[in-house]
């Protein structure tokens, strides 16, 4: 096997939400892999950076509120004016927001679509043009969720956003794959992150979840390392419009 088929050298990496948590573990990963890093974020990702550059790798500090798509073009040319070039997209930025669904409101509805899915569509199509542009394809990677393949309880925007996010992957594969851009989507599982502490914190629920998860224990960060990276690589250039659930065999119970 050509394992160079792994390394990203050279390239250059978008990646939304990188500040904390999946997304900093997969800049992390991407940069591990030689990938230089254009973080988006609405706080400073200064944790990320440091361990970015700690391994030789540059970062871009680009602030942006992902729920206006507006902040598109202009992140773009501030990555292309640092790099020359863009080879990746990670989609990983997203909200949340929990109420019964009778009560569920208008303002929580439409803020969680901007963020999660409407933002994810232009911001992949915006670097789709370019990578046509320069002619040498790219990778986009998309963030899904359990919610993309189940129901969810208290949480209609996020499973109707997430559920959107695996339909729109297949759907630009379709049209993208001929132009050389590999459109995927990673669905993590219960993961060990800020958003989880609450879940983590009671005994009942943790047990719950724990019982289900065949591999016995939360998900982590590093977990998304080998994912992100392989479908960032040369080694998925067969891989197009695929969902890769990344949850410990949770949906195989």
């Amino acid at each position: 096997m050509q394992f160079d088929l792994f390394q990203l050298k050279g390239q250059v990496a978008i990646v939304t939400g990188c500040n904390t948590g999946l997304g900093q573990g997969m800049a992390l990963a991407l940069a591990q892999a030689g990938a230089d890093i254009v973080g988006v974020n609405q706080s400073a990702p200064t944790e990320t950076r440091a361990q970015v550059e700690a391994l030789g790798r540059r970062f871009l500090d680009l602030r942006a509120d992902m729920a206006d798509i507006g902040c598109i073009p202009g992140l773009l040319t501030q990555a292309l004016a640092l790099t020359g070039r863009i080879d990746i997209l990670v989609n990983n930025a997203g909200i949340i927001r929990r109420a019964d669904a009778l009560q569920f409101g208008e303002a929580d509805w439409d803020e969680v679509l901007n963020v999660n899915l409407k933002s994810a569509f232009f911001f992949s199509q915006a670097v789709a043009r370019h990578c046509m542009a320069q002619g040498r394809g790219g990778k986009i990677i998309n963030v899904a969720s359990m919610l993309s393949f189940q129901g969810g309880v208290r949480v209609p925007s996020y499973t109707a956003s997430k559920s959107g996010v695996m339909g729109m992957t297949k759907a630009l594969a379709n049209e993208w794959a001929a132009h050389g851009i590999n459109v995927n989507a990673i669905a993590p599982g219960y993961m060990a992150t800020n958003n989880t502490a609450a879940l983590r914190a009671d005994e009942s629920r943790n047990a719950a979840i724990l019982a289900r998860i065949p591999t016995g224990r939360w998900g982590e960060p590093s977990d998304m390392a080998g994912p992100v990276v392989f479908l960032a690589s040369q080694a998925s250039n067969y891989v197009n419009g695929y969902t890769l659930a990344v949850d410990g065999g949770w949906l195989a119970r």
